[in-house]
């Protein structure tokens, strides 16, 4: 009834049973005895709805999904049972019904400080440890069905791509680009919000910058935040306009059924400025050179080492993924159903690169005052390479 309407590929039942019994093993071996997931991404991810609602999952038993609203919805959309409740106090009576008891666990890592005292009065239960690491871990390596997912949500950024062409004119505002791209997003099927994990994270869904105003910094955690309309929301496209010779940057996130995708291309009116044309070449050639070493087994932390090598013989280390004090670590993240998903491609966190992970990399100058330019592409990790997620060239895009 719903999909006609939009409402995306339900998960198969036969997955969402899969990855509980992923989740068990992985509780029995960290001697966990149940958990409790209230967060939305990992709601979805392990019953197949977002709407509200509480799953407490014992190791030894069957799943118990309480539904405050929608419970029509809900039902429509997972294979598990659904328990509705009015009230999530009714979630303690009915719990304790059930025998859950012993060591829990919950996502500690966003679970707001209000919510986990609520629960362990309503419940009773207040032997609760963090289940967060175990659940992200877990979605790592992505099923077939979800990169066919990515795989449509990656379609939408080629299609963002091609409209740039269209839209970038010397004289227009980076807000002016932005709306137009969104809009063509929107109408070619964005879901329209990214979730990104943490506390006080946000994203827009789009980010153009061209020139100064893509320098200036702020507290997103990334390269390019760009400086944004208002000091209540500091990152996103500005006034700033397109200048000839000056590089802008489309950062745009595709986003199908929940799922992710993370892109950046460069585009100048006329010719490059000299500034900006050995830092594109180095991006590119970093791209390139990851594409074709990197595959299942190899460590992230050698596609982030090769990486600064090239930026260092170029001498252009001082610039890259930033500047200053303002530089991030990391040079790639992983994607899902958050846009920060692991694993995370820096020098210090290693992680033995699996089939069917996906992540974003994204090798960027920055250069104060004057602009950025780089590139962003999203790879699926195969047993014997690297494999784009979109289709839409590396190139600059000269207009």
């Amino acid at each position: 009834m719903l999909r006609p309407l939009g409402a995306g590929d339900p998960t198969p039942r036969e997955e969402v049973f899969q990855r509980i019994s992923n989740l068990k093993e992985r509780m029995a071996d960290a001697q966990i005895d149940f958990c409790v997931i209230m967060q939305s991404a990992d709601l979805f991810y392990l019953t197949g709805s977002a709407q509200k609602g509480t799953l407490v999952l014992p190791v030894d038993g069957e799943p118990l999904f309480f539904v405050q609203r929608s419970v029509g919805r809900a039902t429509a959309e997972t294979p598990l049972p659904i328990i509705g409740i009015g009230t999530d106090k009714e979630i303690g009576q009915l719990v304790r019904e059930a025998g859950i008891r012993g060591k829990g666990a919950m996502e500690l890592d966003v679970l707001p400080v209000a919510l986990f005292e609520r629960f362990k009065g309503i419940t009773g239960l207040d032997d609760l440890d963090d289940i967060s690491n175990i659940l992200r871990d877990l979605r790592i390596v992505k099923s077939p069905f979800e990169i066919e997912q990515i795989r449509k949500s990656g379609s939408i950024c080629d299609w963002i791509f091609t409209k740039a062409r269209e839209v970038i004119k010397e004289g227009a505002r980076e807000l002016d680009i932005d709306a137009d791209l969104v809009a063509e997003g929107r109408k070619f099927g964005h879901q329209g919000l990214l979730r990104m994990r943490g506390f006080n994270q946000e994203m827009m869904s789009l980010y153009v910058a061209a020139g100064f105003a893509g320098t200036i910094p702020s507290n997103a955690d990334v390269p390019v935040s760009g400086l944004g309309l208002t000091s209540a929301l500091a990152q996103g496209s500005s006034l700033e306009k397109v200048r000839r010779g000056t590089p802008l940057i489309v950062d745009t996130s595709g986003g199908h059924n929940g799922y992710i995708t993370d892109e950046t291309r460069s585009y100048v009116v006329g010719d490059l400025d000299e500034l900006f044309r050995e830092p594109f070449e180095v991006s590119r050639a970093i791209v390139e050179e990851t594409e074709v070493f990197a595959k299942e087994g190899i460590d992230s932390t050698e596609i982030f080492e090769k990486a600064i090598a090239r930026v260092k013989k170029a001498d252009l280390q001082d610039y890259f993924m930033g500047f200053g004090k303002t530089q991030v670590t990391f040079i790639g993240h992983g994607l899902g159903l958050e846009i920060n998903e692991l694993p995370v491609i820096t020098a210090r966190h290693h992680f033995t690169l699996k089939e069917g992970t996906v992540f974003a990399f994204e090798p960027k100058f920055i250069f104060p005052g004057k602009g950025v330019i780089g590139i962003e592409v999203d790879f699926i990790v195969r047993k014997n390479g690297l494999e784009r997620v979109t289709t839409t060239p590396v190139e600059l895009v000269r207009l």
